[in-house]
């Protein structure tokens, strides 16, 4: 019985000391948010733009280029303010308008030098697209391509014509290995569930090296009304 009441007793102190190391736990996740909404609100997007203009402004005169990079840059930012929800299409134009702004800071940031090409067939207008999978391709495009080849340019290819929508890229894989943790299949992966669950069969979505030591990416979409979700789920 002793026994019994013993371990009854360490039982008892085991659970007390985990329920005050989840209460510890607690604490210390409100204490972190409260911190990062606290840093939140500090930084008002107003003051943020408001800011950034009176610097693009300053500098326009005197360094052009860095005023076209802060340009480019705070219509990003702009733009990832917005936050779509999860379930919601935006324009496909806007996603183009940002895949631009990423060229065009890369190209500031390499005086020129990077060698990719976008082309844009077909109108756009009415036609909606999950958002950030465009922005994710490219950025997989800069991290982990080689974009200052010689005679291979990167390519990014968007086509729509008879409610089909085509994306398609290509670039040469970089020599250099990524580092750790770095992974451009983990990316590609989640952009394949992101369709997935918009678009179903409608989709097609492949990735793969060619034996010209290419990286392609490929999407395929069946549109059956592009204009049916003009009027709703927009962005304010």
């Amino acid at each position: 019985m002793k026994s019994f009441e013993d371990r009854k007793r360490v039982e008892a102190l085991e659970r007390q000391s985990l329920v005050t190391q989840i209460e510890k736990q607690a604490l210390e996740n409100d204490l972190v948010n409260s911190q990062n909404n606290y840093l939140r609100s500090q930084i008002n997007p107003h003051f943020l733009f408001n800011t950034l203009n009176f610097i693009y402004n300053d500098a326009r005169k005197k360094a052009p280029m860095a005023a076209d990079a802060i340009m480019n840059l705070a219509e990003m930012m702009r733009y990832a303010l917005k936050r779509p929800e999860a379930s919601e299409m935006v324009p496909l134009s806007e996603e183009v308008e940002q895949i631009e702004h990423l060229i065009n800071l890369h190209k500031l940031r390499t005086a020129n030098t990077i060698n990719l090409e976008l082309e844009v067939k077909g109108d756009l207008f009415g036609l909606r697209f999950p958002p950030l999978i465009l922005l994710t391709l490219i950025e997989n495009i800069f991290k982990h391509g080689n974009v200052s080849h010689s005679t291979q340019p990167a390519l990014i290819k968007i086509n729509y014509e008879n409610n089909h929508l085509s994306i398609k890229t290509i670039n040469m894989i970089n020599d250099v290995k990524s580092k750790p943790g770095e992974s451009h299949h983990v990316g590609v992966e989640n952009i394949g569930k992101r369709l997935n669950n918009f678009y179903k069969e409608a989709c097609e979505f492949k990735f793969y090296q060619d034996p010209l030591n290419r990286y392609i990416t490929e999407i395929d979409v069946d549109v059956i009304n592009p204009l049916a979700n003009l009027n709703t789920s927009r962005l304010t």
